[in-house]
C-alpha cells in the first residue's frame, strides 16, 4: 500500500507539470461583506514538497468526516451524496436560514437525506444568520434578544429535526457584531441543551483565529472557549485565506492553518476539533484590483484539466503547501490559479494525525477532487 501512495503522489506531479455564484454557499466566508481579515503569504518559494511514506499509513487513525451540501437541486445533491456519501461520517445540509420572527426557510433536502442514511451518514442540519446573499448580524441579534423569537426558533428546529430525519445540529452564525460575542454564547447555552436533550448531536462552525484578541465581525464573537464547553465539537472554518475578492494566494496555507489549529487547542480538548478542508480553488485575472472582479472557483480537477490545456507547469508552494500556476487566456489576459492536489491535502492529514483531532470538514461537496477521497480511504478509518 505505502508503494500504491508514491506511486500515486509521482503520477499526480507528472500530469500537473503537464500542464463566482449566487449560492448561500459561496457567501459563506467573508469575501461579500467585508475584506478579508487573513494575512497573506509570507512566501513563493516554489518546490515540490517531500511526502513521507510515514505518513501516508492506512488505517493507523479514526477520525469523523463531514462533508457540507448544498442542496438546491436535488437530484445533484443525491448523485454528490451516492458518490462520496460512503467515505463520510456526516452529511451537512448548508442551510437553514434563520428570519428575524424565528421561522426557517425551507430547502429540498429530503431525497438527500435519504441518500446520506443510505450510505450511513448522519444528516446534519446546519443552521446559519444567511440571508439575501450575506450573513446578517440584524438577524443574529434580534435572535438572541428577542424571547418570544428565540423560544420560537429552538421549537422550529427541534420540529424540523424530528421531521425530515435529522441526527445532528451545527450552528453556522457569522459576521456577528462584537459586542454581541456574550450574547451568542448565552444563545448556545440555550440552544444546544434542549437539542442535545432530545438526543441528537450538536456542533459549531468557529471563524479562524489565531487568538481571543482577533476581533472584527469575522473573529471577535467566535468565543473558542466556550463553545467547546458548550457544542459537542467545534468546526474550525480553515479556509479562505485566499479568497474571490482578495489577492491570488492559498485558500488553506498551512502555517496559517497550524496557528489557528494550536489556538483552538489551547482552548479545546483535540477530540472535540474537526478541522476544515477545501474542496476548491480560485482562479484569478491579474492584474489583481481591489474592489474588481472577484475570482472564479473551481474544483482540484478543473484545476488540474485547466493547465493541462493551456500546457503550463503546475508549481508547488513549500511555504503555504499549495499548488498555483499561471497561464494566459484568449484575449491574451494574465491569470493566476491557487487549489488544493494530493499533496496539499496530505498537508493537512498530517495536520489531524499530529494533533490527533477529531476529523476533517469539507466545503463543499460537488468539486470534483476524487484523489482526495482515495487518500482519506487509505489514510484514515472514518467512523460511520
Amino acid at each position: 500500500m505505502k508503494k500504491l501512495m508514491m506511486i500515486l503522489f509521482s503520477l499526480s506531479l507528472v500530469l500537473t507539470a503537464c500542464g463566482g455564484n449566487n449560492n448561500p454557499g459561496s457567501n459563506a466566508s467573508p469575501e461579500n461583506t467585508e475584506a478579508n481579515p487573513h494575512p497573506s503569504p509570507e512566501s513563493n518559494e516554489t518546490k515540490i514538497q517531500e511526502v513521507n511514506p510515514q505518513d501516508t499509513k492506512h488505517g493507523k487513525m479514526q477520525i469523523e468526516t463531514i462533508g457540507f451540501l448544498e442542496p438546491i437541486d436535488p437530484n445533484t445533491a443525491v448523485n454528490e451524496v451516492k458518490k462520496v456519501g460512503k467515505h463520510l461520517s456526516n452529511v451537512a445540509f448548508f442551510s437553514y436560514q434563520v428570519k428575524a420572527d424565528g421561522s426557517l426557510t425551507s430547502i429540498k433536502d429530503d431525497a438527500a437525506i435519504a441518500a446520506a442514511k443510505k450510505a450511513g451518514a448522519t444528516p446534519m442540519m446546519v443552521l446559519t444568520n444567511f440571508t439575501e446573499g450575506n450573513f446578517s448580524p440584524d438577524i443574529a441579534h434580534t435572535i438572541f434578544t428577542d424571547k418570544k423569537a428565540n423560544k420560537t426558533l429552538i421549537q422550529n428546529v427541534l420540529t424540523t429535526m424530528e421531521q425530515k430525519g435529522y441526527e445532528a445540529l451545527n450552528i453556522d452564525f457569522e459576521h456577528i457584531r462584537e459586542k454581541d460575542r456574550e450574547l451568542y454564547n448565552g444563545f448556545l447555552d440555550t440552544i444546544l441543551p434542549q437539542v442535545k436533550k432530545a438526543g441528537y448531536t450538536v456542533s459549531t462552525a468557529l471563524a479562524p483565529k489565531k487568538s481571543d484578541e482577533e476581533a472584527g465581525p469575522w473573529h471577535g464573537a467566535h468565543d473558542y472557549k466556550r463553545h467547546g464547553e458548550l457544542a459537542d465539537y467545534v468546526i474550525l472554518m480553515t479556509y479562505e485565506w485566499g479568497w474571490s475578492g482578495g489577492p491570488p494566494m492559498a485558500v488553506s496555507p498551512i502555517p496559517q492553518v497550524r496557528e489557528v489549529v494550536e489556538y483552538a487547542l489551547s482552548k479545546i480538548p483535540p477530540e472535540k476539533i474537526v478541522m476544515g478542508a477545501p474542496l476548491y480553488g480560485y482562479d484569478w485575472t491579474l492584474p489583481y484590483e481591489k474592489g474588481g472582479k472577484f475570482a472564479k472557483r473551481l474544483s482540484p480537477k478543473e484545476a488540474a484539466d485547466l493547465a493541462i490545456k493551456e500546457n503550463v507547469e503546475v508549481q508547488f508552494d513549500n511555504k503555504s503547501q499549495a499548488p498555483h500556476f499561471k497561464y494566459k487566456d484568449d484575449q491574451g489576459k494574465e491569470h493566476e490559479v491557487w487549489f488544493e492536489n494530493e499533496q496539499s491535502m496530505q498537508a493537512k492529514f498530517n495536520l489531524v494525525k499530529e494533533y490527533k483531532l477529531r476529523g476533517l470538514a469539507y466545503w463543499v461537496l460537488g468539486e470534483e477532487f476524487p484523489e482526495n477521497w482515495t487518500m482519506l480511504e487509505d489514510q484514515f478509518t472514518t467512523k460511520k
